[in-house]
């Protein structure tokens, strides 16, 4: 038996996701006794790739491509794979890919399948593993019988975790031409921390007043290396970008710190921040559902507590 982790680098490089995938992977394969094999699915240098070895990644097969692959396509070339090494754990992450595949292979493979797994298995006879359940808003336990078993792994759960060895890389071919996507443009968020890997996100909601009043949030992201986020009614307003949006129906995120500014706290969004570490809150109303899932918290106005906020933060981390 053998583990296969799926990763798809970003603007040819590999970010803290593909890194913790390869982690967790390689301790599922080290306590199991299995060769780890990763597949990488994009257009990326050789030295990129090599990197991988830092963490674990000694079997790397390298499909790079620059077309974008459908995910019935990309479905059934890791089930070919999979088949071919024999691979009885898969690994994949827990975003949009991960989420469009991992149920295709699953049908394909007969295979069990644990969507936002947060830690590794508590057993292996039997394959147990902790997960996510509705909406993020419980944990629970889940149990895989089958032979083959899927799962996506929940980002910033598990770790990075240096593991160095040397890669063997091979060029990986897969030729599907039943189906085909046709991409007419892109919108790629660049120059910014991913809210998916963030260590700190700096959120704002209505309680902002409006587009103009974002500057003072920026100025504290940009102060703490943080990413920027708001709530749904932010994005729906248009005063955001959506990709920006936090929540059930937007990303789901783990930071390590999470600042809530001017957000009453609705259930969807709570469902979306749940798992940060630390939770701050700033608001004016003292009865706003969000301090009840805050760490700290801070009633007033954010007009005059951000600037502040800021101008500590910024003293701190110059040493004055």
């Amino acid at each position: 038996m053998s583990v296969l982790v799926y990763i798809e680098p970003r603007e040819g490089k590999f970010n803290k996701s593909a890194f913790e995938l390869i982690s967790y992977g390689y301790t599922i394969a080290d306590a199991t006794k299995s060769k780890l094999h990763v597949l990488v699915a994009g257009e990326a240098s050789r030295e990129a790739v090599a990197e991988l070895g830092h963490y674990g990644a000694s079997e790397i097969r390298h499909l790079n491509k620059t077309q974008h692959l459908d995910d019935s396509v990309s479905s059934n070339m890791v089930a070919g794979l999979a088949e071919i090494i024999n691979a009885g754990i898969i690994i994949m992450p827990h975003n949009l890919t991960g989420r469009a595949i991992a149920p295709r292979l699953a049908v394909k493979l007969k295979a069990g399948y644990a969507s936002a797994v947060i830690g590794i298995p508590v057993s292996y006879e039997p394959f147990t593993v902790i997960k996510k359940a509705f909406s993020g808003k419980s944990i629970t336990k889940q149990v895989v019988k089958t032979s083959v078993k899927i799962v996506t792994l929940s980002q910033n759960t598990f770790g990075v975790i240096e593991n160095v060895v040397q890669p063997v890389i091979e060029d990986f071919n897969f030729t599907e031409t039943s189906h085909s996507i046709e991409v007419l443009s892109t919108d790629v968020q660049t120059g910014k921390v991913l809210l998916t890997e963030a260590e700190i996100i700096v959120s704002g909601g209505r309680g902002m007043r409006g587009p103009e009043n974002w500057k003072p949030l920026e100025d504290l992201a940009e102060v703490l290396g943080a990413a920027t986020a708001c709530s749904r009614p932010v994005s729906d307003e248009g005063w955001r970008p959506h990709h920006e949006h936090v929540g059930q129906t937007g990303k789901v995120v783990a930071p390590t710190l999470y600042f809530a500014l001017g957000i009453s706290g609705a259930i969807q969004h709570l469902a979306g921040i749940n798992s940060s570490k630390v939770i701050v809150a700033v608001n004016k109303d003292p009865e706003a559902p969000i301090f009840s899932a805050a760490d700290y918290g801070v009633v007033g106005d954010l007009q005059i507590i951000l600037p502040r906020m800021t101008e500590v933060f910024r003293k701190y981390k110059s040493g004055i």
